[in-house]
């Protein structure tokens, strides 16, 4: 089963990294810095905004599929039609209450126009998803790493046309790069349901309201789990926008610092994706198994992430100045944003797993702590320090969150706390701090940094590759 994993988790990640990156740098960022502050940091409110709340979209659905899937393939034929018929009438339910939920917050006008198609594009990135849960939970990994992109590949070829070709209107409006969005969604979402409709064999659509109800009835803790991760993770940038006088504008700088990290989140949720059916499958049959993954995907991602880090925030004024032209303001935001992305990979990790093992009632409440400790930050700092703010609370919940989610791991599959691995990474740190902090000055320090980590990282043994490449071959082992 590692095999698989390891296999796929390098094509996702070849894939993304080509296209992912060129899409969020090459194309958003440049719209962003055409249309200004301002009118991104409204797209941005009324994105999250859009994304808050999808969940009445999906009710924990992909959740319940990939896990259902990769215990009992045989069940796909008997609901994927009502189940896609239940998602159209979800989808009225989640425009009804956005809609009311942009008018109780103060929306109208042409906010309330963008956000229309915003919740278009909800809709179809979360049936794109549905399609991804089918095609994870049989194992297609490879037609589901073409799907992972192939939204932003096309959004590179027609945005880049929009924004770099001769004909490109010169006062940029960001409902073009919406429109865009929705084109490149819709197309892809065709694309996936082709080439799931070749293994169905003509499913039969129909609404069947007991279905629906029993539905909801096994995936609601899913859904109640989606959406109060949603809530600390994305309330920040509306809660700018609608608190502050020049609230655009603050959301529009938290933007700026908050894109590198949505682009490394990217990758976190592909890691999460491989790893929900291979834990759903091997808790049925090896619980040594399970550790043996968690412990290898933990030294690989976290280990990569402190590079990573380190990297971005000793550097953040030259990576931000690389995208765009005024970020002087976004430099604290960011650093404080990429901090966070360590404590968010542990939950990818760990929350995975106890989403997997059904673990949802403690998970939920770890969640709703989150909820409580972000918006408490959020309503002290962001009067205060506005974007920078609204990062420190980001930053800190994750991290309250992750230790959490940790702990319960630790207690509920005992696994065994060796300091040992703490002073690896330990070392790894202090390593990737004093060439950082020494270096400083140095036109090299980017390469310095990462020649300096990945050397600690396979010295320290936190990627091993003679481990790795036993799990690869061993994996056939597993049934």
């Amino acid at each position: 089963m590692q095999r698989i994993f390891f296999s796929n988790l390098v094509l996702m990640v070849l894939l993304n990294l080509l296209i992912k990156p060129i899409a969020l740098f090459g194309i958003d960022a440049t719209v962003q810095n055409r249309v200004g502050p301002e009118n991104y940091g409204l797209y941005f409110s009324l994105l999250n905004l859009s994304v808050l709340f999808n969940i009445l979209l999906d009710f924990g659905i992909n959740n319940y599929t990939t896990k259902n899937l990769a215990q009992n393939p045989e069940e796909i034929k008997k609901y994927f039609g009502r189940v896609f018929t239940f998602r159209i009438v979800l989808f009225s339910f989640y425009s009804v209450f956005t809609f009311g939920l942009a008018y109780v917050l103060g929306y109208s006008g042409r906010p309330m126009f963008l956000l229309s198609f915003l919740i278009l594009n909800q809709f179809l990135i979360l049936t794109i998803a549905y399609f991804r849960s089918h095609f994870a939970g049989f194992h297609f990994f490879k037609t589901d790493a073409f799907i992972s992109v192939l939204d932003r590949g096309l959004l590179i070829i027609v945005g880049g046309l929009l924004l770099f070709s001769p004909w490109a209107p010169k006062n940029l409006q960001i409902e073009w790069f919406i429109w865009i969005q929705t084109f490149c969604y819709g197309t892809t979402l065709i694309v996936g349901f082709i080439l799931l409709i070749k293994h169905l064999k003509r499913p039969y659509f129909s609404w069947d309201p007991a279905f629906s109800i029993e539905l909801i009835k096994k995936s609601w803790p899913y859904a109640l789990l989606i959406v109060l991760m949603l809530l600390y993770t994305r309330v920040d940038g509306v809660m700018l926008e609608r608190m502050l006088i020049n609230g655009a504008y603050e959301s529009g700088v938290y933007a700026q610092g908050f894109r590198l990290l949505d682009a490394l989140y990217m990758f976190g949720m592909i890691f999460a994706g491989l790893l929900f059916p291979l834990f759903s499958k091997q808790l049925k049959e090896s619980i040594p198994a399970v550790l043996e993954l968690v412990k290898t995907s933990a030294n690989l991602l976290l280990s990569g992430v402190l590079i990573i880090i380190f990297i971005t925030c000793y550097n953040s004024s030259f990576l931000l100045g690389l995208i765009y032209s005024d970020y002087q303001e976004a430099i604290e935001p960011f650093q404080f944003l990429m901090l966070g992305f360590f404590p968010i990979c542990m939950n990818f990790i760990f929350g995975t797993l106890l989403t997997a093992n059904g673990n949802l009632k403690a998970l939920n409440f770890i969640s709703l702590g989150g909820i409580i400790a972000n918006v408490c930050i959020n309503l002290w700092l962001i009067p205060k320090y506005g974007a920078l703010g609204a990062a420190i609370a980001t930053f800190f919940t994750q991290l309250v969150t992750a230790i959490l989610q940790y702990f319960y791991c630790v207690v509920k599959f005992k696994i065994p706390i060796k300091i040992i691995g703490f002073l690896k990474f330990a070392v790894l740190i202090v390593g990737l701090f004093g060439v950082s902090h020494y270096f400083n000055n140095s036109d090299y320090l980017i390469l310095l940094q990462l020649i300096v980590g990945f050397f600690l990282t396979f010295t320290l043994s936190l990627i091993d590759l003679s481990s790795m490449k036993e799990l690869y071959f061993s994996s056939r082992r597993i049934k």
